[in-house]
């Protein structure tokens, strides 16, 4: 039998202060704000750097308006130079042929220079071709002339609408009129490839950076720099392309740019171990909150565990392995009458031990510790601490600790002095009982035995009156003498133990245990009820076991047991013929049980009183007491034995009384 671990002083059970909702949401709001500065941080940097890349889109593209209109504008003045030059001369000196071959380099975008006369007709061209390469000028909605007139009528250069040429590439005109004096002279018309003025020529760096093109007024790309598509949500710039106008847009859009990696794993860094610790928070909120309630939890169970200990009125005791006290609650110190301050810390010899006891309590103590303790518990005496005695009853257990270690014992007390002293006279009464039982029947067998005695008692008047009949007549014979006084003896004697028996069978002694022969007790309670036997005319058939039967009882007790049997056997055949008025007696021995059986062959016991036969006062007599039998089993289970019935096979009743045979 082991115990738990002594309860420990019980913890103050005032319940736990309740914790502001605020109080769990401080830190999560906290951490809350900061992923959100976080992410607004990652928001404005990359906003700026949007920003950044628009401001910088604004300037690239204001120097690309720039430098394709300083270009345009040198075209225009080297085209006016070199076109009087032109128009004056049939044929042309090397310098006006270096000037035309320098203004059609790739870098100026010319693909191609004409010069007319006043007339608009073509006079030259470099390089020459016909007239049907002029695709747009052909077939466009604006006929060349009309654009000759309008540069004529203002004195300045005009550009054409955007037409196409052979191959998918687009080109536009600027007409430069020439005046001399104010006088036209002609035309010099430069053509300009769209491909080769707006994307071919530009610088590498602006080139990877951005996509260029160029749109129709109705929004079709006619000319751009790269293949590849940009993404609608990057960073784009349309300004018009003017010249040459005629509703034609410039369309820079930025290239995504590389992603900076280091910022954005810092950011995404931030944010995961933001998102930890805020997990990490809630795991904690949610352990805090756990434990709170286990140790609600552990208050209100060792509050209801010091309230039950309180009221208990078993007594409870722990010792450590040296036998020092540890723990004891009320209910023991109320037993002692010592307080828990007096107790706690006490060492053997302890100040409530009995010192008429010392010696066996320091044992039971020593065999305790030693790991001895009996299953079944075991008595002590104590003094109470105003003098008195108390009788303990005490359940020993190793005290195990949750590690599976015994750090001690725990003791449970009994109080049994009340249970004691009731014992002690619920002995008592049932001796007087059964005393009481002897004298009744004793008393039923009074005449019996008055009988008996007065035959040896009329013989030795009748002897002894011969013999002083004989002493006075002077005729006394020594040898006839001596045979009437040995009459004498044998009678007294006779009388003697009559009256033996029924003096032991009746006396009132304390129960006392001695190992005899049941055959021995048998042959007495024979003795002491014969002269009944003989009075009723019944027949006892003894059977004894041929070797003693040792017993360890009380031999009263026995006895009384015996004539009970044989009594209540009797009085079941009293309406029975002569020929069956017989009780049969027999001892045996079974293994290790000794039985003593009686035998009738009476009226038998019905089933309503077979069942009520050993209760108290329950009598099938109408003189009987009815405590006969139950008194009979008492003594039976007194000596650890048996007392049962079963009907006789030929009429009657069997009653066996078994007992275990003494070691």
């Amino acid at each position: 039998m082991t115990a738990s671990l002594p309860p420990m002083p019980s913890p103050s059970t005032r319940p736990l202060p309740s914790t502001p909702a605020w109080y769990w949401r401080l830190p999560s709001l906290t951490i809350g704000l900061m992923l959100i500065a976080i992410l607004a941080l990652a928001w404005m940097t990359r906003h700026f750097d949007d920003e950044k890349q628009h401001e910088v889109l604004i300037n690239d593209v204001l120097w690309m308006e720039q430098d394709l209109r300083f270009r345009l504008d040198r075209n225009e003045e080297q085209l006016a130079q070199i076109g009087t030059e032109l128009l004056a001369t049939q044929t042309m000196s090397p310098r006006t042929e270096a000037s035309l071959e320098q203004l059609l380099k790739p870098d100026s975008g010319l693909v191609q220079i004409l010069w007319l006369d006043a007339n608009d007709k073509t006079i030259a061209a470099r390089p020459f071709t016909s007239d049907d390469v002029l695709v747009g000028e052909a077939r466009g909605a604006i006929p060349s002339n009309e654009t000759n007139r309008l540069a004529r009528a203002v004195g300045r250069p005009i550009y054409g609408p955007t037409y196409p040429v052979i191959g998918g590439h687009w080109r536009f005109n600027v007409h430069v009129p020439i005046f001399v004096g104010s006088r036209h002279t002609g035309t010099v018309v430069g053509v300009y490839s769209l491909q080769q003025l707006v994307v071919r020529e530009l610088p590498w760096w602006f080139s990877e950076r951005y996509r260029v093109s160029v749109h129709d007024p109705d929004g079709n790309e006619i000319a751009a720099k790269s293949k590849v598509t940009a993404q609608a949500s990057h960073q784009q710039y349309t300004i018009p392309f003017d010249p040459p106008g005629y509703g034609l847009t410039l369309k820079v859009t930025a290239y995504k740019a590389p992603t900076r990696w280091v910022p954005v794993l810092l950011i995404s860094a931030m944010i995961f171990l933001g998102g930890v610790i805020v997990w990490s928070l809630w795991q904690l909120r949610q352990h805090t909150l756990g434990r709170q309630a286990a140790e609600q939890a552990l208050r209100s169970e060792m509050a209801f565990r010091k309230a039950m200990e309180d009221s208990l009125l078993t007594g409870l005791r722990a010792r450590d392995n040296t036998g020092k006290i540890t723990y004891v609650n009320p209910a023991f110190c109320r037993m002692v009458g010592y307080s828990e301050k007096e107790l706690l810390g006490a060492i053997p010899p302890m100040p409530y031990w009995d010192p008429e006891h010392l010696e066996r309590t320091q044992a039971i103590h020593d065999g305790i510790l030693a790991g001895s303790a009996p299953r079944e518990g075991v008595e002590i005496h104590f003094r109470h601490k105003d003098g008195h005695a108390i009788d303990m009853l005490i359940f020993e257990a190793p005290l195990i600790d949750t590690t599976g270690e015994q750090t001690g014992w725990m003791g449970s007390f009994l109080d049994i002095t009340a249970q004691t002293a009731a014992e002690a006279l619920a002995r008592q009464q049932e001796e007087r009982l059964h005393a009481t039982s002897r004298l009744i029947t004793m008393g039923e067998m009074a005449s019996t035995l008055a009988h008996e005695l007065n035959q040896p008692l009329a013989a030795i008047s009748s002897y002894s009156a011969g013999c002083l009949n004989r002493l006075d007549e002077g005729r006394a014979d020594t040898e006839e003498l001596h045979d009437i006084i040995s009459k004498i003896t044998r009678q007294a004697r006779r009388a003697g133990d009559i009256i033996r028996r029924v003096h032991d069978f009746v006396r009132r002694s304390e129960p006392k245990r001695e190992t005899i022969d049941l055959n021995a007790v048998l042959s007495e309670a024979i003795g002491l009820i014969d002269p009944d036997v003989r009075k009723r005319g019944v027949e006892l058939q003894t059977h004894l076991a041929d070797r003693p039967l040792p017993v360890n009882a009380d031999p009263v007790m026995l006895e009384q047991v015996a004539v009970n049997l044989i009594r209540n056997g009797m009085d079941a055949m009293r309406d029975a013929p002569g020929a069956r008025r017989t009780i049969r007696i027999e001892t045996l021995a079974d293994g290790d049980t000794l039985i003593f059986r009686v035998t009738d062959w009476g009226r038998g016991i019905d089933e309503d009183a077979a069942r009520r036969i050993f209760d108290p006062f329950f009598t099938t007599k109408d003189e009987g007491m009815g405590m006969g039998l139950n008194i009979c089993r008492s003594i039976a289970e007194l000596h650890g034995g048996r007392l049962g019935f079963e009907p006789n096979p030929e009429g009657g009743t069997i009653f066996t009384f078994s007992l275990p045979l003494a070691s």
